[in-house]
């Protein structure tokens, strides 16, 4: 998707390349700076553990059995993955349906039209169909999607058929089958479980670019977007590769009650749900907390609002190094 702008260290969401894993990690943060985020994660440089020891409270002291691989077990079921996907992608061909014509701007995807919207996430729905389909692998599947046609009514329906596709694939193979995917160094699996959840959050976030394209913009589902703020968090920032910073503590609070917290150090970036909200850590670590609803979270860590249109408290600054971070770098 066109992730980017401002957020998190958006990840995961636009960009022509980004829903099929084309885009490198990198990429992906420069995104969040700029427009667009893409994936194709590689895995992070080996790393030892740095000079600050950060593994008091850090789960990345636990990897393999660690509290925080529990702690992010809830998620949406695969049945309501896959019924929101479907929905959302009804509410998206509604929005691009209403539109005066396909050569509409996407403001929040500045160099796209709603045509280009149509046909990057069409095509993504395509590829991912195929690589579920594909089973455990090294490498996405080498392909080529059928070209999507200009007509708005024939366009909506090569989407359909894209979307449908991809939900036939998904329901063959069930949550628990191995694929490929390019979050390996992440704290989501490479299941087609993890890829319903994610495709399900490409497809949330790009219907409401599409939204605000006609002027009608609608707040994600509490379900769909409490879900998007954890899954963007253990699939698109943490990873293996070292935090070239002080060690520093992010923590997310949804105004629905949810709240995350982000941990970096010389060993990567990890996550957890928090029971309840904690307080801050102490002064070797640099902290800050985000409050807004689950909407503006998604919406933040994908680069459609602006980081001022949260409440923030502690040190920003580290908001900042998260944006500019490129870990393959």
């Amino acid at each position: 998707m066109k992730e980017a702008r401002t957020g998190l260290a958006v990840r995961a969401s636009s960009g022509t390349a980004e829903a099929d894993g084309e885009v490198t990690r990198t990429r992906l943060i420069a995104h969040v700076r700029h427009w667009s985020l893409t994936h194709a994660r590689q895995h992070g440089q080996p790393m030892g553990r740095g000079a600050t020891d950060f593994s008091w409270g850090n789960p990345l002291s636990v990897v393999g059995g660690g509290w925080y691989k529990a702690a992010v077990k809830e998620t949406l079921e695969f049945a309501d993955l896959l019924r929101l996907m479907d929905e959302r992608s009804t509410a998206f061909r509604a929005a691009v349906g209403a539109a005066p014509s396909l050569d509409v701007r996407v403001p929040t995807c500045p160099e796209w039209t709603l045509f280009d919207l149509v046909q990057h996430l069409g095509e993504g729905r395509h590829r991912w169909a195929a690589t579920v389909a594909a089973g455990p692998a090294d490498a996405p599947p080498t392909m080529s999607a059928p070209a999507p046609p200009r007509e708005r009514e024939a366009l909506l329906a090569w989407f359909a058929a894209s979307t449908g596709e991809l939900l036939d694939a998904l329901r063959e193979a069930g949550p628990d089958r191995g694929c490929w995917t390019w979050w390996g160094p992440s704290q989501s699996p490479q299941t087609t479980g993890a890829v319903a959840r994610h495709q399900l959050q490409q497809v949330a976030v790009h219907t409401y670019d599409a939204q605000v394209a006609v002027g009608a913009p609608q707040p994600l589902p509490d379900e769909v977007a409490l879900d998007g703020v954890d899954e963007f968090l253990t699939t698109c920032v943490a990873n293996t590769a070292a935090w070239p910073h002080q060690p520093a503590v992010i923590d997310y609070h949804a105004a629905e009650g949810r709240s995350w917290r982000l941990w970096f150090s010389a060993d990567g970036a990890r996550t957890a749900r928090l029971a309840t909200p904690a307080a801050g850590e102490g002064p070797e670590v640099a902290y800050v907390s985000v409050r807004g609803t689950a909407h503006e979270l998604v919406m933040f860590c994908y680069g459609r609002i602006a980081m001022d249109s949260l409440q923030l408290d502690g040190d920003r600054r580290v908001l900042d190094q998260l944006i500019a971070w490129e870990p393959e770098a």
